[in-house]
């Protein structure tokens, strides 16, 4: 299964962006996708999950400003991200994995960079 994540970029506070990861290869066999993100010097933490079934995670400090959502047709994966915060700035890695488990996402595509200036 390959990933490759698109639309990050720069971004305002209080500003919005979207990703998008699209999933190729073995795609049919994806349960679970997320998005991880890392920032410099810090651990890197999972941002949402969602099932193949709709099922959805969120880490608290997203809660109400993110949407996680997919289109299985397309095998594609987004993130929409609102009322963005200078501390929202990392790398976001698209993942997935192959069972529901949202801490089972073993592949992870190589990342794009939203920054988000104060």
């Amino acid at each position: 299964v390959q990933l490759e994540e698109s639309g990050g970029g720069l971004a305002q506070a209080g500003g919005s962006l979207t990703l998008s990861c699209a999933a190729r290869g073995s795609a049919f066999s994806i349960k679970a996708m997320g998005w991880y993100r890392q920032a410099p010097g810090k651990e890197r933490e999972l941002v949402a999950a969602i099932s193949r079934g709709g099922r959805k995670y969120y880490v608290s400090s997203v809660q109400g400003r993110f949407a996680i959502s997919r289109d299985n047709t397309k095998n594609t994966l987004y993130l929409q991200m609102g009322s963005l915060k200078p501390e929202d700035t990392a790398m976001y890695y698209c993942a997935a994995g192959q069972s529901d488990y949202f801490y089972g996402l073993d592949y992870r595509g190589k990342g794009t960079l939203v920054t988000v200036s104060s």
